[in-house]
């Protein structure tokens, strides 16, 4: 079965976060496609590659992209949530005459017709919300 995450919940500020990345991990490991995790309104916080949390916790930004890593796993970050956060790539960062790009590479910025795709190519959309 072919899934998607749609996450709104920023790190550390509510479950959303950690259930999600808890749920991507079962569903790979019970022999499911994880397609992508769409990151939206304050769940765009969890590209931020200025997060650092303290040592005891876990780094749920490093666990979506090791999740990246050992398993293909798009992660995909609404530009228009993201920009009005402050958060922003290396293009948006020269396109707005910013000095500095605060979203961690793999992490794209992208807009909502990847998540209409999303729940168009997968068996599941699942949604964890604050």
């Amino acid at each position: 079965m072919r899934y998607g995450i749609l996450l709104l919940g920023a790190p550390y500020s509510s479950q959303a976060a950690h259930s999600a990345q808890r749920f991507a991990r079962a569903v790979i490991a019970g022999g499911h496609q994880l397609d992508s995790v769409f990151f939206y309104h304050d769940g765009v916080y969890n590209a931020s590659r200025l997060s650092a949390p303290p040592l005891d916790e876990p780094h749920l930004v490093d666990g979506w992209i090791e999740l990246h890593r050992e398993h293909g796993v798009q992660l995909d970050v609404c530009i228009a949530a993201a920009l009005r956060r402050g958060l922003m790539d290396q293009e948006q960062a020269e396109r707005h005459g910013k000095q500095g790009c605060s979203v961690e590479p793999p992490f794209q910025l992208t807009g909502l017709g990847q998540l209409v795709d999303l729940g168009l190519r997968c068996d599941r959309l699942v949604t964890f919300a604050p």
